[in-house]
């Protein structure tokens, strides 16, 4: 059996992983969320990511805010208004029984893989959702205004900050979580997705774990991205600015560059265009596709092409692998 994994970040990369799961078994996919977003507040682990993820393969997220859940109430952070607390950060009432049961199954000796598993189950998830890693990685944003938590800069800043850099502090140190390592291990190994998230914030982090970009070089399958612009602009989130500021420019190619020590097949807008030399001397193949998804039918479509590109890959390195070995 064919088994892929996603690697994934919140809203957009959401959007493709529910799409991959409408086509895929939950034997043949496992994906992959990014957990440098996470971080305490008010005693509790926020995973920004990782609920983004389970709440649209749930059909539970609000898809007017892009994040939290649909129906929701806000009584809870009203009364914590009331009292003076910190409300930069908002928890909707539902929002926050998970993060409350989050914390005591945490705090009762469960991995944040199992925790993720029970939750995701209880909501009606059958795929696997999995972080990156069970331990601590935090997303830092170097700024102008020194250096930021990355939620402090998304969220509580709104991304006004100049950006000149990103850093993962912990990552040196992560071990891939059970489920991710296991995934990329198995011979069953058939493609390997980099959803249209942050390339910076969100896959980077995942990126940044020991071992996973030389993996990702080695390993014998197609390794297939979807960029996250449209027409040069990032459909959602601080992408452009964040490329801008770091002096690059916000095009294909450059998201290209920043995943080429492993990078097979891009999958991109047609509004787009190949201007990077990455793309133009076929190092990387591309192709063309509509990956806007403002509807469900079509993140499934782009998830269809997408898994047909990467099928195609890799039955035509099989072919040149024969011929070569017949030549030899």
């Amino acid at each position: 059996m064919a088994k892929y994994v996603a690697l994934c970040g919140g809203v957009g990369g959401a959007k493709l992983a529910y799409g991959l799961a409408q086509v895929l078994s939950a034997d043949e996919l496992t994906i992959v969320v990014n957990t440098g977003d996470d971080f305490e507040h008010l005693g509790l682990l926020i995973c920004p990511d990782l609920d983004t993820v389970v709440y649209t393969l749930a059909d539970v997220a609000d898809a007017k805010k892009g994040w939290g859940r649909a129906n929701e109430s806000w009584s809870s952070q009203e009364a914590l208004a009331r009292l003076g607390g910190p409300v930069w950060f908002q928890l909707g009432d539902k929002d926050l029984a998970l993060h409350l049961y989050r914390r005591s199954l945490l705090d009762g000796g469960a991995s944040l893989c199992d925790v993720t598993e029970t939750i995701a189950k209880a909501l009606g998830v059958k795929h696997s959702i999995v972080p990156m890693s069970d331990d601590p990685v935090r997303t830092i944003v170097e700024t102008d205004e020194g250096d930021l938590p990355f939620q402090t800069y998304f969220v509580k800043r709104r991304c006004e900050p100049r950006v000149s850099g990103f850093r993962f502090e912990g990552a040196s140190l992560a071990r891939l979580s059970s489920p991710f390592e296991a995934a990329l291990s198995t011979p069953d190994l058939a493609g390997v997705i980099l959803c249209p998230s942050n390339p910076f914030v969100s896959i980077g982090p995942i990126l940044a774990l020991p071992g996973v970009r030389d993996r990702l070089h080695a390993c014998n399958v197609p390794v297939l991205a979807v960029a996250p612009l449209v027409g040069g602009e990032a459909v959602k989130g601080p992408l452009t600015k964040m490329m801008h500021e770091l002096g690059m420019s916000v095009s294909v190619g450059e998201i290209a560059s920043l995943y080429a020590d492993f990078l097979d097949l891009l999958v991109i807008d047609p509004l787009d265009e190949c201007d990077h030399d990455l793309l133009r001397k076929d190092r990387v193949a591309v192709n063309k596709v509509k990956t806007l998804m403002t509807t469900p039918d079509e993140r499934i479509a782009l998830a269809r092409h997408v898994l047909a590109c990467v099928e195609h890959h890799r039955n035509n390195r099989q072919t040149a692998h024969v011929v070569q070995h017949s030549t030899a």
